[in-house]
């Protein structure tokens, strides 16, 4: 994917042509391209954005990948992406909430791009000391734990059990559940304990004698669990007695298998606005951390596709445009 660059075209003030990243067939990370398309124009209630950072997530890849055809089936070509943060270049009829020039961040489709378009309600305002990088990264990893969460039914006095702690998921709902009053305990690698521990998690070891750790830790049980790793429903489900406070979000054959929720396949059911308003609560308050451990320019999407599908390592990758 490399390449001269070209400019983008404008009429007037609005974009009309947008480099971006697209796949015409489902494969490998080579099957992403730089291209230029024609820019999203915003039809009713929705904006259109100068993307300046947008995050790579394991579901960018996977649908790149064809593993998800059964549940997100796409139209091909597609350009990838889920989330993203830069400036509004322009507005549809009915908009109210943004002008051109705010600098927002939130649920973004087709964000692998210079410009992208997304509905009012799905955005954010980004504040002046949060970086493009973070905001970039943030709507999915909001989203999917406040949704969770609310889904377990987490509250002031539970034991929270997460699989994948120290994960960009893992981390975010860590930190919903510790301000929400929960107890939570974390799984993550020794590598990652001191961080959970930053966090407010109490970690445990990875690996075989997991949940005997996990007992020896919380004698009085686990209210619930969140299985953000793969792999581990099973012995989740007998730890909390049932199947109703176990939630998974990252294998759904397990899921079905373990008799489990699998959550967050159906766009329908995401909650983007409660998810980026805890953020920026936390945010404002001095306590949300999310790392960026990988900056890559747009050009380099199949680098961060090989990167994100490794699983390794703590913080969020991020594309820059």
């Amino acid at each position: 994917m490399s390449g001269k660059r070209p400019g983008h075209h404008t009429t007037g003030r609005v974009p009309t042509m947008s480099l971006a990243i697209s796949f015409a067939a489902y494969g490998e990370p080579e099957q992403l391209s730089l291209t230029e398309l024609t820019a999203p124009q915003p039809g009713p209630g929705q904006v259109q954005l100068k993307v300046r950072a947008a995050g790579v997530n394991p579901l960018d890849w996977k649908l790149r990948a064809g593993y998800l055809t059964g549940f997100m089936p796409l139209e091909l070509p597609h350009v990838p992406g889920l989330e993203a943060a830069g400036t509004v270049t322009a507005v549809g009829p009915g908009v109210t909430r943004w002008s051109v020039g705010d600098e927002v961040f939130g649920s973004v489709p087709a964000a692998y791009a210079e410009y992208a378009v997304t509905g009012e309600e799905l955005l954010a305002a980004k504040p002046a000391d949060l970086s493009w990088e973070q905001a970039g990264a943030l709507h999915m990893a909001a989203e999917t734990s406040f949704r969770t969460l609310a889904e377990l039914g987490v509250a002031k006095g539970d034991t929270l059990l997460i699989h994948g702690a120290a994960g960009s998921v893992g981390a975010v709902a860590v930190q919903f559940a510790v301000a929400a009053g929960a107890r939570v305990i974390g799984t993550a690698s020794p590598a990652n304990h001191d961080y959970l521990r930053e966090l407010g998690a109490e970690p445990v070891a990875y690996g075989e004698g997991v949940f005997e750790r996990v007992r020896a830790l919380a004698p009085e049980g686990v209210h619930a669990v969140l299985d953000a790793a793969g792999g581990y429903l099973a012995g989740s489900v007998e730890l909390t007695g049932g199947t109703e406070r176990v939630i998974a979000i990252v294998d759904a054959q397990e899921a079905a298998g373990a008799g489990v929720r699998f959550s967050g396949t159906d766009p329908a059911t995401w909650r983007t606005a409660e998810g980026l308003a805890k953020v920026l609560e936390l945010h404002a308050a001095g306590t949300f951390v999310l790392p960026v451990r990988t900056v890559l320019p747009l050009a380099e999407a199949a680098e961060a596709h090989r990167l994100s599908a490794q699983g390794h390592g703590r913080g969020r990758i991020v594309l820059t445009v």
